[in-house]
This record gives structure tokens, C-alpha cells and sequence, in this order.
């Protein structure tokens, strides 16, 4: 298999890696693939429980509908490859019941109940670890990515769509696909490390440090937007995070987390 970045150090790999839209139009080798599952499924997993699964996402139906219910973009219908990253706890509690464990903890007096708020989050972490070493084991390899956090909006949709048990959450969808040849996008600016980075505590940002470290994205504000907003924080959220989008995510999350309750798990395994 040759490296397209061979030569390259891992620091400058990550340095020049964007999030691709654009693809080249061919598909994902076979063996490039594989190299991307075998990159995810090594990443760091507490207590090497695993607890995500991958979607690869070949069916073009499947793709285009998709680009409609993550927020309408049209290039993830357009992706050589689509994996969707999951939340995984179904897998370990059928297990559980396979192996009698609903007995046991009754015969131990402990409570045998479902996965609660904590699971959700500590399998989003496994999920998410392994995505981003899909990520970077693909861009070794010269294919781009770009991550589709709307996923998590229209859970009741993707839950059919992908025929998602009780106890999977899909928490982030990935893009891939080759470099067009000659046309590799500037790698987009990130705030300075001392905004980001702090020592042994929480360093809370003054309204002085805020004004600093957003200085250079204000720069590109246009005072006569189509959102109204006066200034780019005004903008900033009517455009993100008080976005439609963003208000469906929520709502799509809290759908979601009630099935990550604690309950017993009988009651809620369909």
C-alpha cells in the first residue's frame, strides 16, 4: 500500500488537514478502507468495552437522504464513503442478559438497570475517539474528511433509517474521499493556544482576553448580514448556535436520552 503522505511528520499531516467537502471522483479503495477500520478500531476504548459501531454507508438512497435530514448538504450524497460513528451499549447489554446478569445481581442484591446519562457519554467518547482515528488514518493515506455533527438532529429519522436499536445514539457521521488533484484547500485559522490552554485550573477568559482572541474572525463581520445582527458574536450565534438546526439537535438529543434513563433494561430493549 503506498502513503501518499510518506516523508510528511504526523505534526505537519494534522497541520494541513481540513475539513473536505470536494472529492475526487473515485472511489475509496478497498484496502484504503480497510486501513480506516483498522485505524478506528484501535483507538483508545475504556476498559476495552468498545462500546461504538460503525455504519459504512454504500447504499446511494440511503446517502442521499442523508444529505436532506443533516441539515440539507448536498456533498454528503456525493461522498465516495459515509460511516456513520454510534454510541454502542446495545451490544453489551443483550450480552449481559445472554449471561444471566439480571439473576446474578438479584441474587447479590445489586440493581440491574439500564444505560443512564454517564453510558451515553462515556460510549459517545469511545465512538468519537475512534472517528477521529478513522480521520487521521485516512488522511495518512490522502483522503480527506469531514465530520457531520447533524447527525444528531432528526433522531426518530436516522433511528429508521439506520434501524438503530434502543440503546445506539449516532453521534457523528464522517465524509471521506480522495484530494482533487491540485486543489487543496488552505487549512482554515484556529484561535491561539493561550485561549485554550491552561495549567492545573480553569483559566475563565476576561472580556478583555474575549475581545483578543476573537479580533481576527470579527475582521470578516458584515454589519449588513441577512441575520440582523449587529456585531459578530450577534451573528455568530443566529448562525450556529441559536440556529434552527441547532434547536432540532437539541430537541433530537432529548428524544434520545430517553432511552439512556437508567431504566430496567426489559422494559426497554425492544
Amino acid at each position: 500500500m503506498t502513503n501518499p503522505q510518506e516523508g510528511i511528520s504526523v505534526q505537519e499531516m494534522l497541520r494541513q488537514r481540513v475539513s473536505l467537502r470536494k472529492y475526487a471522483e473515485r472511489s475509496v479503495k478497498d484496502e484504503d478502507l480497510k486501513a480506516i477500520i483498522e485505524g478506528a478500531m484501535r483507538a483508545p476504548t475504556a476498559g476495552n468495552m468498545m462500546m461504538y459501531s460503525m455504519i459504512i454507508v454504500s447504499d446511494q438512497d440511503i446517502k442521499q437522504r442523508l444529505s436532506e435530514t443533516c441539515d440539507h448538504q448536498p456533498f454528503i450524497a456525493k461522498a465516495p464513503l459515509v460511516i456513520v460513528f454510534l454510541a454502542d451499549l446495545q451490544r453489551w447489554f443483550d450480552f449481559y442478559l445472554d449471561s444471566g446478569v439480571e439473576d446474578f445481581c438479584n441474587e447479590q442484591g445489586r440493581e440491574f438497570s439500564g444505560p443512564d446519562e454517564a453510558g451515553l457519554l462515556l460510549a459517545s467518547c469511545d465512538a468519537l475517539i475512534a472517528a477521529q482515528n478513522a480521520a487521521i488514518s485516512a488522511e495518512a493515506l490522502g483522503i480527506g474528511s469531514c465530520y457531520i455533527g447533524d447527525i444528531m438532529e432528526n433522531y426518530e429519522i436516522h433511528k429508521e433509517l439506520l434501524d438503530l436499536p434502543t440503546y445506539v445514539f449516532p453521534i457523528g457521521m464522517l465524509c471521506f474521499g480522495y484530494y482533487p488533484e491540485g486543489e487543496r484547500p488552505k487549512p482554515r485559522e484556529r484561535f491561539e493556544s493561550k485561549f485554550i490552554v491552561s495549567e492545573n485550573r480553569y483559566k475563565r477568559l476576561t472580556e478583555q482576553d474575549r475581545e483578543v482572541m476573537f479580533a481576527s474572525r470579527a475582521k470578516g463581520f458584515n454589519p449588513n448580514n441577512t441575520l440582523g445582527a449587529k456585531n459578530f458574536g450577534q451573528w455568530m450565534y443566529a448562525k450556529k448556535t441559536g440556529a434552527d438546526f441547532s434547536i432540532e439537535m437539541a430537541r433530537s438529543v432529548r428524544a434520545a436520552l430517553e432511552n439512556w434513563r437508567g431504566k430496567h433494561v426489559a422494559e426497554n430493549i425492544e
